[in-house]
């Protein structure tokens, strides 16, 4: 049996025999039968319920005539999304805040659970990140298609037709590395936050760890907003009405 968070554990002794069930269907064997369940994947079902009870609560006291002061943050937050959206975009670029909201919000909190103690990052594994880019990645090929159809494919194909062969497999190493670049960037930030605060606590559990939590604050920040920033730029390249 691996080493476990609690909630991890929780999770396995409740839902084991049916995550077990579900994997044998997939042809995946598990290597722990009893804890099939990782603390990644804990932390991110933690994270979306948080979320989910979260935006309930916001959504309960919603008030035109007296707001409140959670009230004015998650406005403010979703009100600086679409003024980015909008300066990155344009016009008609509304449509997108859910989902840029919704994988900022998810990312963030990944990134700042692991300062609790008990609790690690998901973001400090590899497959969280890469999730994330892949389901960018996808959202804003979608996007593109339903706005411009199959014209959009013209845009691998590059502003002539005798350069097509040779820009298309540019083109697709170009957007595959964008996969990439949205992983590395975010997981090395993360794991190196998470490394350097944990050195420091166990050299000197007070006092000097503070300094570098506050900087892990700032990183899980700033790494928010650069993967919620790189994805609007790309659906802004996606959306265009001309390629």
């Amino acid at each position: 049996m691996p080493e476990q968070l609690w909630f991890t554990a929780l999770l396995n002794r409740i839902f084991a025999g049916p995550v077990v069930s579900a994997m044998h269907l997939l042809g995946i064997q598990p290597t722990y039968p009893q804890a099939p369940i990782t603390d990644f994947v804990a932390m991110q079902v933690l994270v979306v319920l948080f979320l989910l009870v979260f935006f309930a609560v916001v959504r309960s006291r919603l008030s035109v005539e007296n707001p409140g002061g959670l009230q004015h943050i998650v406005e403010g937050a979703e009100a600086f999304v679409t003024d980015q959206s909008h300066q990155v975009i344009g016009p008609h670029s509304e449509r997108f805040t859910p989902f840029l909201v919704a994988l900022g919000c998810f990312i963030l909190i990944c990134n700042l659970i692991g300062m609790i103690p008990g609790f690690e990052s998901p973001t400090a594994v590899p497959s969280v990140p890469l999730g994330c880019a892949i389901v960018a990645f996808f959202y804003y090929h979608l996007q593109g298609i339903k706005k411009n159809g199959l014209a959009y494919l013209k845009h691998f194909a590059g502003p002539m037709i005798a350069l097509a062969p040779l820009m298309i497999p540019i083109e697709l190493v170009s957007h595959l590395a964008r996969v990439l670049s949205l992983t590395v960037r975010l997981y090395a930030n993360m794991f190196a936050g998470d490394m350097v605060t944990l050195v420091f606590f166990s050299l000197i559990p007070i006092g000097v760890p503070i300094i570098f939590l506050v900087l892990h604050m700032g990183v899980s920040l700033l790494q928010t907003y650069i993967f919620v920033l790189l994805t609007t730029v790309y659906l802004a390249g996606a959306v265009a009405e001309e390629h």
